[in-house]
């Protein structure tokens, strides 16, 4: 049994690694709960007067330190001055140097949000007009490299953990008391219990190097690690280690005294077992609840102790799985696992289901917000990917049960069957009695057995001497006839294919909630769909708000009529893109760049929120590939529709368009 348990072990182990490595290593740096929704000077805005201040403004608070907030001048030199400091809400400014000569300006920012993950960003301004700048913001990012991967197979091995640690006790627990002496069971609770500690202190360690430089020599900092102790995911973790210890203690007591008790003092105990485990537990879970995605957002009062249960359902449905596993392949063959007890776990399993299928309903919506953010952002597509697993992790669960129903029509055989065994051990006892006896007389010849037989023999003289070594012997015989017997029974046992059955399915069943824990992991350090959706909103108004600012509005649209000659890229230029009179400009290029002309070209302009337009303009033709209109008239600021319709033949024409803020 040993040989064929191995293999099945080994690629357990292997998917785990090759899904956690996949999984880390194209997440890519840390995405996060907070985003920038706003700034002032805005993204690539150019104003005529140098600004006192630059600040920002996020979606939640945010946690900075003396660099969190930099503005660069074009040669990469700091401008700014004193450390950034909140003005109002999610906004944060820093002071500027006076008269700033022109030029383009690059603001970098690098903060922790109010969920434990970094953000980092970087945008430019410019004063008077643009210019060259030698400072890159293509290289900011946070969370990311070797010291961003470490923190999140971190993460990966103290949920991994806490399911182990959590589950299994409860599997033990509420299902099957007796596992409480069968030591792989031990070994499982204990390996969850150290694989969580040492987690724990791992991700302190890294926390200070991950939140700030991203650099391997500072995971040792101690100045670091001083700061990280005072922050909120700082307090969490060493909230976790000392919830820890007392975790100690309770696997002391299950493992321990536990299995010694009967009766009125055992139920006593488990009363307690069970409160007290429980409160460690759900203070385990909080210690994520309280630090993480939960804690921020919309309803922090009900998403927490709805995410403390989603944690604590996970654990029981698949730390208790892991446990019956180990259980069924793993308990040794004079205690082997009850029906009984698969179908209590079974009964707890579901009701575990119900309770992660509820709360990760909620935690969807409102982590997602709208359907769109399902499929637009990797949020949403991590939940699909989610999702999908844990419909097939169902699927499984389903047969499992089937295979745990089909096993209980079995006990009263198994009973039988188990029964013939025991007598034979007991006769096997008694044999050995006897051979003891007259191994002290004078002979030792007697012997009832072929095994005490070859025994015998093969003791040598020492055999036919009476005293201790003799009886000695006799208890080695007994043994090694205890052996054989739990031998026959365990692949009595094996052989019954309702049993194979229920192994293999909950086998499987381990297997894909492997992934799932992995794909669990990435989830929750990625930006929820709700926050980069609005966050992409307010760059959109950002960008427009800037190209307003700037006096110009350009936008460029391909197209394709169809016909010969029918491809190519219109642009539109509007200036000062404000309420009242504008001039525009209309270029018609190739898809190489070559302008060429077409025989018409017409723009109507459409704000549809008040119901004006279309306003049809027909520009001039100017050069090739070039019209203008001076005097177009915007009545009112708002969100425009400028549609552009191109003919290149007689027959073929097309119309295309943006939506822009113009005034």
């Amino acid at each position: 049994m040993t040989q064929t348990i191995a293999p099945r072990v080994r690629m357990l182990v292997l998917l785990f690694l090759a899904v956690t490595g996949a999984l880390l290593a194209g997440a890519g740096p840390a995405s996060a709960h907070a985003a920038l929704t706003g700034s002032d000077p805005a993204q690539g805005v150019v104003v005529d007067k140098a600004p006192t201040q630059v600040s920002l403004t996020f979606s939640e608070t945010v946690s900075m330190n003396d660099d969190s907030l930099r503005v660069l001048d074009p040669k990469g030199a700091r401008v700014d001055t004193g450390k950034p400091s909140g003005i109002s809400g999610t906004t944060y400014a820093v002071q500027l140097h006076s008269g700033l000569p022109d030029g383009t300006y690059t603001v970098t920012y690098q903060v922790v949000s109010a969920d434990s993950h970094p953000v980092a960003g970087a945008y430019t301004f410019s004063i008077g007009s643009p210019s060259k700048t030698s400072v890159s913001v293509s290289d900011q990012e946070a969370g990311g490299g070797v010291v961003g991967g470490l923190y999140g197979f971190g993460r990966y091995v103290s949920y991994a953990g806490f399911i182990v640690l959590v589950g299994g006790a409860a599997f033990v627990l509420a299902c099957w008391q007796r596992g409480t002496g069968v030591r792989a069971l031990q070994r499982l609770v204990v390996s969850g219990w150290l694989a969580m500690t040492a987690a724990t202190l791992f991700l302190l360690l890294l926390r200070g190097s991950y939140t700030t430089s991203g650099k391997v020599g500072d995971v040792f900092d101690l100045d670091l690690l001083g700061e990280v102790l005072q922050t909120k995911t700082g307090a969490a973790l060493v909230s976790r280690l000392l919830l820890l210890a007392a975790a100690a203690l309770f696997i002391a007591v299950l493992f321990g005294a536990y299995d010694k008790r009967e009766g009125d003092e055992k139920r006593d105990l488990t009363f307690g077992l069970a409160i007290g485990g429980t409160v460690v537990a759900a203070g385990l879970a909080a210690s994520w609840a309280m630090a993480e995605h939960a804690s921020t957002g919309l309803q922090p009062g009900i998403a927490m102790p709805v995410d403390v249960l989603h944690l604590l359902a996970v654990a029981t449905w698949l730390g208790g799985l892991t446990a019956l596993l180990v259980a069924l392949y793993r308990a040794p063959a004079d205690r082997p696992v009850e029906t009984s007890a698969a179908r209590r776990f079974s009964r707890l399993a579901f009701s575990s289901v119900l309770v992660v299928v509820a709360t990760g309903t909620y935690q969807s919506w409102r982590q997602l917000g709208s359907w769109s953010a399902l499929t637009d952002t990797r949020y949403g597509q991590l939940l699909l990917v989610k999702i999908g697993l844990v419909a097939l992790l169902v699927g499984i669960a389903w047969i499992s049960r089937r295979w745990t129903a089909r096993l209980a029509d079995t006990t009263t055989e198994e009973a039988v069957r188990t029964s013939a065994p025991e007598k034979e051990r007991v006769a096997a006892s008694a044999g050995a009695g006897d051979t003891a006896k007259q191994a002290s007389g004078d002979t030792g010849v007697g012997s009832a057995s072929t095994e005490a037989d070859s025994g015998s023999a093969e003791a040598g003289p020492g055999s036919t001497e009476a005293g201790p070594g003799s009886t000695e012997r006799a208890a080695q015989l007994a043994r090694q006839q205890a052996a054989v017997d739990a031998t026959r029974q365990k692949r009595l046992r094996d052989s019954d294919p309702r049993r194979f059955g229920l192994r293999r399915s909950v086998l499987a069943e381990a297997g894909v909630a492997v992934v799932v824990l992995a794909v669990t992991t990435v989830l929750t350090s990625t930006e929820p769909g709700r926050t980069e959706q609005d966050a992409a909103k307010a760059t959109r108004s950002s960008s427009s708000a800037a190209d307003s600012a700037s006096g110009a509005l350009t936008l460029d649209m391909s197209f394709d009529t169809g016909g010969t000659d029918g491809k190519g890229v219109v642009s539109v230029d509007l200036d000062p893109a404000r309420t009242g009179a504008n001039e525009m400009h209309v270029y018609v290029t190739r898809p190489n760049g070559r302008a060429f002309d077409v025989p018409e070209v017409k723009v109507a302009f459409t704000l549809e929120a008040k119901s004006i337009g279309p306003l049809p303009v027909a520009p001039d033709h100017i050069a090739t590939g070039h019209w203008s209109a001076n005097g177009v008239q915007i009545p009112m600021a708002g969100e425009w529709e400028i549609a552009v319709t191109v003919r290149t033949s007689d027959i073929d024409q097309v119309t295309v368009s943006k939506n822009a803020q113009i005034g």
